[in-house]
C-alpha cells in the first residue's frame, strides 16, 4: 500500500551513508539554540506555567516575560563564562520590544536565526499568501537590524504548512530547523528545482517538551542533556552527528533550573577539544560545501 507522503526527502538509513567529518576532523557538532520570543498580551498562543485563567492571563504572560527581562541575561552570563556560542532564534517582534537583548547576542557574535514574528501565532494555519507575508515581514525586520537576511528559520511552535519549505527556499533561506527526523543534515526538495537543508533541531533535548510537557525539573533536564551528549559523543565515532540543545529563558533562565543547566554546560565545555561547538548556520555552510551526494 502506498501511503501519502510529503515528498521532501527519501528514506536513507543512517547506516551506510557517505562519511564525512566536521572541521578539524571532529565528529560531533554541538550547538545551543536560545529562543528569544515575544507574546501578545491577552490573546494568542503561549506556553503555560499553570492552566490559564480568564483573559488577561497575567500569570502566564508575566512568567514568559521574565525570560526576556531577567532569565535570558542570566543565561548570557553563563554562556559568556564558558565562552560558548549561541544561535539566537528571534521573533522579529523582539526588535520592537527588547532590542537590547538581541543586541547583546549580536555583540557576542551569535548567529541570528529567523523565528517568525511572534510565538503568539502559528504560520502553518495560514494560507500561502499570508504565510509568505509572515516570512517576508519577519525576514525584512531581522535584515534591517542585522544588516543581512538570516540563513536559517525555525517556525513558531515548529509549525509548517504544506508549502513552508518552498516559501523559505524562495525567500533565500539556506536551511530550516523544524524537522526532527534525523541526527544529520538532510536535503529537502522544493518546487522550482530549489532545495533547502534540514539541520537537526531537538524535540527531546528541548526544555519545553521536557519541562512543560513531561514535567521534568532542572536536575533531570540537566542529566538528560549530559546523557544525550555522552552517548552521541560515543556514537559519533562511527559517523558525523549533530546535537542541538533547545532552550527558553523563561524556563531554564529561572535560577533553580539555571544552576543545573550550568552543570550541563560545564560538562560539555570540558570536551570542547573533541567536539565542534558551533551554530546551525555553520553546520549548514559546511554541508553545502561538501561534494554533491555526500549529504542525503
Amino acid at each position: 500500500m502506498q501511503l501519502k507522503t510529503h515528498d521532501r526527502y527519501d528514506y536513507v538509513p543512517l547506516r551506510g551513508r557517505p562519511d564525512y567529518t566536521w572541521p578539524e576532523g571532529r565528529r560531533l557538532a554541538v550547538y545551543f539554540a536560545l529562543n528569544l520570543e515575544h507574546f501578545s498580551f491577552a490573546e494568542g498562543l503561549g506556553a503555560e506555567l499553570a492552566p490559564g485563567g480568564p483573559s488577561p492571563d497575567i500569570l502566564n504572560f508575566a512568567w514568559r516575560d521574565y525570560g526576556n527581562r531577567v532569565g535570558a541575561w542570566y543565561m548570557l552570563d553563563a554562556f559568556d563564562a564558558l565562552a560558548l556560542p549561541l544561535a539566537a532564534l528571534v521573533n522579529s517582534a523582539m526588535y520592537g520590544y527588547a532590542p537590547q537583548l538581541v543586541a547583546a547576542c549580536r555583540a557576542r557574535g551569535d548567529e541570528i536565526v529567523g523565528h517568525g514574528r511572534t510565538n503568539a501565532e502559528r504560520q502553518g494555519v495560514l494560507d500561502e499568501a499570508a504565510e509568505r507575508m509572515l516570512i517576508e515581514q519577519a525576514t525584512s525586520r531581522i535584515a534591517e537590524a542585522e544588516g543581512g537576511k538570516p540563513a536559517g528559520w525555525l517556525g513558531p511552535w515548529i509549525s509548517q504548512s504544506f508549502h513552508t519549505p518552498d516559501l523559505l527556499a524562495e525567500a533565500g533561506y539556506r536551511y530550516l530547523l523544524d524537522w526532527c527526523m534525523d541526527d544529520q543534515p538532510i536535503w529537502f526538495r522544493c518546487r522550482g528545482g530549489r532545495r533547502i537543508l534540514a539541520v537537526p533541531y531537538p524535540q527531546e533535548v528541548n526544555d519545553i517538551p521536557q519541562i512543560v510537557g513531561r514535567k521534568l525539573e532542572g536536575p533531570a533536564f540537566a542529566d538528560l542533556i549530559i546523557d544525550n551528549f555522552d552517548e552521541m559523543l560515543e556514537l559519533s565515532r562511527d559517523r558525523p552527528l549533530v546535537m542541538g540543545i533547545a532552550l527558553h529563558a523563561y524556563l531554564v533562565g529561572q535560577p533553580h533550573r539555571l544552576r543545573h543547566l550550568k552543570r550541563a554546560l560545564r560538562h560539555i565545555a570540558a570536551h570542547r577539544q573533541r567536539i565542534w561547538l558551533t551554530t546551525p548556520g555553520a553546520i549548514a555552510r559546511h554541508c553545502i560545501g561538501l561534494p554533491a551526494g555526500t549529504v542525503p
